[in-house]
């Protein structure tokens, strides 16, 4: 489950020791681009109160919103598994795709066409520079991991879904699983 080198479609997520920050504490980050540049990838573990209707009224339908991450948060951003019908998307990984044609997008969801487990919405992304993610990497901020979940990881339920990667993570790690959101409130 474990990889060695950093790649766009890897999971990323929080170790246990982030506590106190709000963005990323218990996160699962899908990683959506790594270079030397830098990095940028989409909280997906992190539903908003608001739906795509609440922002984009011209939109009928009810999906949610979901914090991507600190970075540009008045900005809409998306990845999906149809690229076949939204045109100008561009591939993370897995068949799993980051933006496109937004109006055609617009079109496709209000004739039913796209439905939640094809698309995922983010306010905000996550983004680190040049070296930034590697070195909070070896400050252990981040444990890396496969998606094996592929483009399946879009609809998949976020509830619990950083306890499920502790959990798949085992050893030392199954005794964070039952914690508490902030072990200091216990």
């Amino acid at each position: 489950m474990i990889s060695e080198k950093l790649k766009k479609g890897h999971l990323l997520i929080a170790e246990p020791s982030i506590i106190g920050d709000l963005s990323f504490n218990r996160s699962v980050i899908l990683l959506a681009d790594h270079n030397k540049e830098g990095s940028i990838g989409f909280i997906i573990n992190k539903p908003l109160k608001y739906t795509i209707n609440d922002l984009i009224p011209e939109i009928e339908a009810s999906f949610k919103i979901y914090n991507g991450g600190p970075v540009e948060q008045d900005n809409l951003y998306f990845i999906h598994n149809i690229p076949e019908l939204i045109p100008n998307s561009v591939e993370i990984s897995n068949g799993i795709y980051w933006g496109g044609d937004f109006e055609s997008t617009k079109d496709l969801i209000n004739d039913g066409s796209i439905n939640k487990n094809n698309i995922r919405f983010f306010l905000g992304y996550t983004g680190w520079d040049e070296n930034q993610l590697e070195s909070e990497m070896q400050g252990n901020s981040w444990i890396i991991a496969d998606n094996n979940y592929k483009n399946k990881i879009i609809g998949k339920s976020t509830t619990h879904f950083w306890k499920e990667q502790i959990i798949e993570l085992g050893g030392d790690y199954l005794i964070w699983s039952n914690a508490p959101e902030n072990p200091y409130l216990n």
